[in-house]
């Protein structure tokens, strides 16, 4: 393969996977906290909404989403979306749909206490899911989110279908201009597993410092230190449980 090739197709390619990574995270992020929070609204109207578009979005095909919305949408509605934005919003829309159900599960296994420590401080419920809920339920969240990002960069390869000029694409035109599919697609897959490993570290980064704002220690470090987060976390339950006992008595 000539390093004309590279320069002009792949290099471009690998550009634009990476776009399409970051835009479509940021909108499934946006959308699966949105959803995910509502899911726990006491409100049912809220949570059957937000329910109907987690099981339309979970049961439908990304690359289908992906030619409804570019092929025939303008149809019914004169509006063209550009090939870029049409698969970003296809993956934001499915890849929102999954994290929300991470975020509904994250929020739901923060502890009671908590909840209660929190209303026992005269919180308003914006401010408990502000400052008790999402700190706890965020490092949790992180892992699951992980492997939904690393699914996400796998599936930019969809795009390809309408006519976006990602990675797949950009082996696409190579292969059809050298004739040679077995370097080609090989340093294709070598280029999904770099990036895919780039972000798993970010990823694990991001985690620690989650947990590290909260109290918890970093899993790699020794016995001592955790039983010294541990038996801080428990007196800070105990903590908790005065504070609401004394609420109770006023």
């Amino acid at each position: 393969m000539t390093s004309g090739l590279w320069e002009k197709w792949l290099l471009p390619g690998v550009w634009i996977t990476i776009q399409l990574t970051l835009y479509s995270a940021l909108l499934a992020a946006a959308i699966a906290f949105g959803v995910g929070i509502a899911r726990n609204s006491r409100l049912w109207i809220v949570r059957f909404l937000t329910g109907c578009y987690v099981e339309i979005f979970r049961g439908t095909s990304a690359l289908v989403l992906m030619f409804w919305l570019f092929f025939v949408m303008p149809l019914g509605f004169q509006f063209q979306l550009l090939p870029m934005w049409a698969a970003v919003l296809a993956l934001g829309l499915t890849y929102g749909a999954y994290g929300s159900e991470i975020v509904r599960g994250a929020i739901g296994a923060v502890a009671p206490a908590q909840r209660e420590a929190a209303i026992a401080l005269s919180f308003t419920p914006a401010q408990r899911m502000r400052r008790v809920i999402l700190p706890q339920a965020i490092p949790e969240m992180i892992p699951p989110f992980n492997n939904l990002l690393i699914e996400l960069l796998k599936a930019t390869a969809l795009v390809s279908a309408v006519s976006v000029a990602d990675i797949t694409f950009a082996a696409q035109l190579s292969r059809l201009a050298t004739g040679d599919s077995l370097e080609i697609y090989s340093i294709i897959l070598v280029l999904y597993f770099v990036l895919a490993f780039v972000l798993t570290r970010l990823m694990r980064l991001l985690e620690r410092r989650a947990k590290a704002g909260i109290g918890q220690a970093p899993e790699r470090r020794r016995k001592g230190p955790l039983v010294t987060r541990k038996l801080s976390a428990a007196q800070e339950t105990e903590q908790s449980a005065n504070l609401i006992t004394a609420g109770g008595a006023q």
